[in-house]
């Protein structure tokens, strides 16, 4: 059964790809609102709404400086995302593993004859 969905919830924060970006951009220090919206085609209030996400599921803090806002990365949030991805990593290996198995046995069938 699944849980019902949190405003704060990091996986809902982290669900849409302009957050993500935001969240990539911020990784090179802090940047206003302004800045973190510029490379999309969003208004203002579209990203204050998508900042305010991130900002309830405390992935970033906010610093004022007069009328100005400062987005802050916060990463710690993320633990739960890399924890639960951790858990699908035995599955991946795995699944490499087989490919490149296949991909030796392709490359075995096609060599030419010499």
């Amino acid at each position: 059964m699944s849980r019902p969905l949190q405003d704060n919830d990091v996986f809902h924060a982290i669900a849409h790809p302009a957050r993500r970006a935001m969240l990539t951009a911020l990784r090179h220090g802090e940047r206003t609102a302004s800045q973190l919206a510029a490379p999309f085609a969003m208004s203002a209030p579209a990203a204050s709404q998508h900042l305010r996400v991130l900002e309830d599921a405390g992935l970033v803090a906010i610093r004022k400086a007069g009328r100005r806002r400062f987005y802050k990365l916060d990463p710690a949030p993320l633990r739960d995302v890399v924890t639960w991805a951790d858990a699908f990593a035995a599955y991946f290996s795995a699944r490499l593993d087989d490919l490149g198995a296949y991909l030796d046995r392709e490359a075995a069938t096609s060599r030419p004859a010499r």
